[in-house]
């Protein structure tokens, strides 16, 4: 959430900054800072008549004591009216709290000046490419084929078994999705960070700390019945971890990891870019997840990105990296990298991981503050990054390594798999 105190020295350039995320309705700036004045006049009033009503009742014990009934009944009643004013004034504080707090979470977050301008997928800047293509046998076909050819992943029965788009993994096929969840974990712990299993439900307020509430609520599954939503991503429960908490600066950097199964429903997509592997309503994922001091997040940005690609040069992938544009960020970030793995047999880019800074954005929501040198409490900032999701990375894993004889894996897979080739 925008601090309300950006919007009150600079609204001119929080519209700018906006408008390079292609937000439509800048009026809500306005709509916000309006109420603002409303509620600080409103606090005042209150503040001011309270300390007549506080006053005014010292008053009356003074003059008790001195035995001047009069004087004091007198004041007992000027408290009286003093204090009808008060129920007024704080029913409409409180119903203006609610306004401004209901439209200060419609802002997404502002972006940093290192975001290109640009409304669409096509807008984004490529920072960096690795990695080789590889070249394929001419019988080579998309993973589609590939896992009933093997028997590895069954659409039609985890269709009989739940609806479209959760597969059933079974011999050979469960048994990678177990190696790279365990690989990508230890990958992460032996960069510092601490492994955790949290839990595949949130509440509401976890959802709305990290920005999937408001923004989000019809890409999640709801459970009414207890007010609980599944998980899009590990990134809602861990980092709702530390929601309000005022940790040490000694306790800065805060590095966490975690597999989860993620639960999206994924409304309005079709195509050819739904098939398959390609977008599924339940997939694995390990997510790294960061809460440092503000004047290192950019620098600690570059270090996740560099980790993520580290992880897919292990695998030996072919890899590209942007520089996501505005209008192709999400509403709570502030940078975005993604990173794509070249799907041969398909011939396209598909995304397996995004790295963001999300600054103050989600601490604001979360209250997760931490006390600088000065003992001032201050709104840390968090980040983080897919390392990695599994379906895509498992669908270029197959078509690039597809041989006559079998799919060839990668080296670094094969101590935690227990074979090299998949027949």
């Amino acid at each position: 959430m925008l601090q309300l105190q950006v919007l009150r020295q600079n609204p001119e350039w929080v519209k700018e900054k906006l408008t390079v995320k292609h937000f439509g309705d800048l009026s809500v700036v306005d709509t916000v800072l309006a109420l603002d004045e409303e509620r600080k006049k409103l606090q005042l009033d209150f503040d001011n008549n309270q300390a007549k009503v506080n006053s005014t009742s010292k008053e009356i014990g003074a003059l008790m004591g001195k035995g001047q009934k009069e004087e004091a009944e007198a004041k007992k009643q000027e408290v009286a009216a003093l204090k009808t004013t008060l129920q007024p004034i704080s029913d409409r504080l409180a119903e203006v709290e609610k306004q401004l707090q209901d439209e200060l979470v419609k802002l997404p977050n502002l972006p940093s000046d290192l975001v290109p301008a640009g409304k669409h997928a096509s807008d984004n800047v490529t920072v960096k490419e690795g990695g080789a293509k590889p070249e394929l046998y001419p019988e080579a076909v998309p993973h589609w084929d590939l896992i009933k050819k093997y028997d590895i992943i069954d659409f039609e029965t985890g269709a009989k078994i739940t609806g479209s788009g959760f597969p059933l993994y079974k011999g050979k096929g469960a048994k990678l999705q177990r190696a790279l969840i365990s690989y990508f974990l230890d990958y992460n712990t032996a960069a510092g960070y601490t492994e955790y299993l949290p839990p595949l439900m949130v509440n509401e307020m976890s959802a709305y700390s990290t920005g999937q509430l408001p923004d989000k609520e019809g890409q999640m599954y709801y459970m009414p019945a207890d007010n609980y939503y599944m998980i899009p991503t590990a990134e809602v429960p861990v980092t709702n971890i530390y929601r309000d908490t005022i940790l040490k600066e000694s306790d800065l950097p805060i590095k966490m990891t975690a597999y989860t199964p993620c639960f999206r429903r994924e409304a309005g997509s079709f195509g050819a870019d739904v098939r398959g592997l390609n977008r599924l309503h339940q997939f694995d994922k390990v997510e790294v997840v960061q809460i440092v001091r503000p004047d290192t997040s950019y620098e600690v940005l570059e270090g996740m990105v560099a980790h993520v690609e580290g992880l897919l040069q292990s695998l030996q992938l072919p890899y590209r990296i942007l520089r996501l544009c505005g209008g192709d960020m999400s509403f709570t970030s502030a940078l975005t990298y993604d990173f794509e793995v070249y799907s041969a047999a398909q011939q396209r880019w598909l995304e397996v991981s995004s790295v963001s800074n999300f600054e103050a954005f989600q601490a604001n929501r979360m209250k997760v503050r931490y006390k600088d040198e000065k003992g001032k409490p201050q709104l840390a900032h968090t980040l983080n990054g897919s390392s990695m999701a599994l379906p895509r990375i498992v669908a270029a894993l197959l078509e690039n390594n597809q041989a006559a004889d079998g799919i060839h894996l990668p080296a670094v897979l094969q101590p935690y798999l227990g074979f090299t080739t998949i027949q």
